[in-house]
């Protein structure tokens, strides 16, 4: 049975800003997902697109480690994912016309 590397507990919090930024994104497709199910579902769904559009941004400009759990594929597979995904929410929320309830 080998002794712990060390007495400190576990940190709990990101390593990195792209940690954060996740937590962020994570967060504002939360906040999305309560909006949607109190009712406008049109702002809902453009919060969680902007939460995809901030990822983007982030991943775009932090380097390779800094990116954290952003870091999925290549830089620029990540970002054209988050961005075409990011604006079809956004798109999709303004164009779809409303139904009769």
């Amino acid at each position: 049975m080998s002794a712990p590397l060390s007495d400190e507990p576990p940190r709990r919090y990101p390593q990195t800003l792209g940690g954060a930024v996740y937590l962020g994104v994570v967060a504002m497709a939360a906040i999305g997902i309560a909006i949607i199910v109190a009712g406008p579902w049109r702002t809902g769904v453009s919060w969680i697109g902007a939460g995809l559009l901030v990822a983007a941004l982030a991943r775009s400009i932090l380097s390779e480690h800094g990116a954290g759990m952003l870091r999925v594929r290549r830089r620029w597979s990540d970002v054209v994912t988050l961005l075409v995904v990011g604006v079809a929410l956004i798109v999709l929320a303004v164009i779809v016309p409303d139904q009769p309830a």
